[in-house]
């Protein structure tokens, strides 16, 4: 009596070391984190002009459109530039700036007078920059997609002026510039996204299990 013999196959299982799923679970809170002194410390990421003059980072477009509005006392405004202008003045000078001469570092002190027009000329830098420090600002406590938005909508603007020409720059003394920066902060900005991928797996569809034929021979007696 001959027999068929069938043998099932093996299924092979490849196991992530216990330190690279720990570094993948760290990834967002560290690029948060490094999203938070890219913007709070001021590194320049882009030069733009704005109704303080030229501004060369999210807090510079943020700061200068609260003063002008007077959303906000200017005590919070210095509370968001005071940072920076230590690590700025540190770093350049050796020299802490005072409280009280902070806003005319910063030329802030007369932008209640200049045109709105630079910054509406300019909706996406300036709501960009919006979402950059409250991204920033919220995502040391939870990482999330505020910061990713806003880096996009400061890219989409810059993008747009220097390749489009939207809006046309009337005055050849003050380019629109990006930093090698950016590229930084756009990296930190869509790492400090989480994903749940145990969700993502649970929401997927369930696909059906293909099986291994089996074998058609029949037993015979001789």
């Amino acid at each position: 009596m001959a027999k068929s013999s069938t043998t099932a196959p093996q299924s092979t299982t490849t196991t992530i070391p216990a330190a690279s799923r720990k570094w993948v679970k760290d990834l967002p809170s560290i690029a948060a984190r490094i999203y938070f002194f890219l913007i709070f410390l001021q590194v320049p990421l882009f030069r733009v002009p704005c109704r303080s003059g030229m501004c060369s980072t999210p807090i510079h477009v943020t700061s200068s459109q609260l003063i002008a509005s007077e959303i906000f006392p200017g005590t919070v405004v210095k509370a968001l530039l005071y940072p920076g202008a230590i690590a700025n003045g540190v770093v350049r000078n050796m020299t802490i700036p005072t409280w009280d001469n902070l806003l005319s570092i910063y030329n802030l002190t007369s932008v209640k007078e200049a045109p709105a027009v630079t910054d509406l000329q300019r909706l996406e830098v300036l709501a960009g920059s919006y979402f950059s420090v409250a991204g920033a600002l919220v995502g040391i406590l939870k990482p999330g997609r505020m910061s990713m938005f806003g880096t996009l909508l400061v890219i989409w603007g810059l993008v747009k002026e220097g390749i489009l020409g939207k809006p046309a720059n009337t005055d050849p003394s003050k380019p629109v510039f990006v930093y090698p920066t950016m590229l930084l902060a756009l990296i930190c900005a869509f790492s400090s996204v989480k994903y749940d991928m145990k969700k993502a797996a649970r929401s997927a569809p369930a696909r059906p299990i293909a099986k291994p034929l089996q074998s058609s021979s029949k037993s015979k007696l001789k």
